[in-house]
């Protein structure tokens, strides 16, 4: 069954919000839980940014590698990592994705094409561009794609990586995702353009800007830009404009943005209202409410056994650190 958004199956409308259900009910529980103090490191959660994270990785598979930032739990649900594994992961459990020793900035999972989140700003996109040129090279109709915040996309690395990219004519997607911000710094004073996708397309690659809380949009652009990368028609840029429901990490005073404005953006920029709103001809309240009641009741089991297990033991200190060759 099909119908008239983007053409999408009515089960693929519901695993995308499935999906982004699931990231939203994932992190607004990080929120409550890192309040008791009892997760390792900082955390900077997703919330709001859900529409770009799956509006993308829907039109992915398990060829293609992403790279992502230190806001990197949407990415890897996104792309089909384990929710209790990674809970485990953030909670610093030995059975999480990285043995505990990765914790929120660094999570991966290499099995499902999810590199990393990465404290380094901007250091995403030259890794994601190695993925690509593997796929290249090997012939394998992958992609690399990028998650890049409006901070990262200053860097000079970032910069480098899209060069490199459209000079090697690479199957590469840089998504920026702009929610204003980079940590404390404005968008419209960090960036001199003031404009992502226009400063990128003077690399000589495709650009675009979309409305980062409407999954149809994003889908839209990225399946585009996916889909020109396969047929080697070399990268293409995506500028997601769109929103953070908290601060930059959790602790964060949050003193950048008055209480009142962060309740309209929640009110009118909500990614999971919009999408409810127009799906309401395919999809019905009652399945996508039993989805929300299932997606909490998951969630609740996740946190639950990631508080009882066990820490990594001190023989493991050493283990997967170091590699030889």
């Amino acid at each position: 069954m099909t119908n008239n958004l983007n053409n999408l199956s009515k089960e693929t409308l519901l695993e995308a919000y499935t999906s982004m259900r699931t990231i939203r009910e994932f992190e607004d529980r990080l929120h409550d839980e890192n309040a008791t103090g009892d997760i390792p490191g900082f955390i900077h959660l997703y919330s709001g940014e859900e529409a770009v994270a799956v509006g993308v990785c829907t039109n992915l598979g398990d060829k293609d590698y992403i790279t992502s930032t230190h806001r990197g739990h949407g990415h890897c649900i996104a792309k089909g990592c384990d929710v209790e594994a990674m809970m485990l992961e953030i909670f610093g459990k030995d059975q999480g994705l990285c043995r505990g020793k990765g914790g929120s900035m660094h999570i991966a999972d290499l099995d499902r094409g999810m590199l990393g989140a990465n404290g380094i700003v901007g250091g995403g996109p030259p890794l994601a561009i190695g993925a690509a040129l593997t796929a290249k090279t090997l012939g394998t109709g992958g992609v690399g794609l990028s998650f890049t915040g409006d901070g990262g996309s200053n860097q000079g690395l970032t910069f480098e990586a899209l060069n490199m990219a459209v000079v090697l004519k690479l199957p590469m997607v840089f998504v920026f995702e702009n929610n204003g911000f980079g940590e404390g710094t404005g968008h419209d004073y960090a960036v001199g353009s003031r404009d992502i996708a226009g400063r990128a397309a003077g690399f000589g690659l495709p650009a675009v800007k979309v409305d980062g809380t409407d999954f149809f949009a994003v889908h839209k652009a990225a399946k585009e830009a996916i889909a020109r990368a396969r047929a080697g028609e070399g990268p293409s840029v995506i500028e997601c404009v769109t929103n953070r429901f908290y601060g930059h990490f959790e602790g964060d005073p949050g003193l950048l943005r008055s209480k009142e404005e962060v309740e309209q953006i929640k009110a009118t920029k909500d990614p999971l209202v919009h999408f409810r709103a127009k799906v309401k001809d395919v999809l019905d309240d009652k399945t996508l409410d039993k989805i929300d009641q299932d997606i909490k009741a998951k969630i609740d089991a996740a946190v639950a056994v990631a508080r009882a297990a066990d820490y990594p033991d001190v023989s493991q200190l050493l283990t997967d650190v170091y590699v030889s060759y």
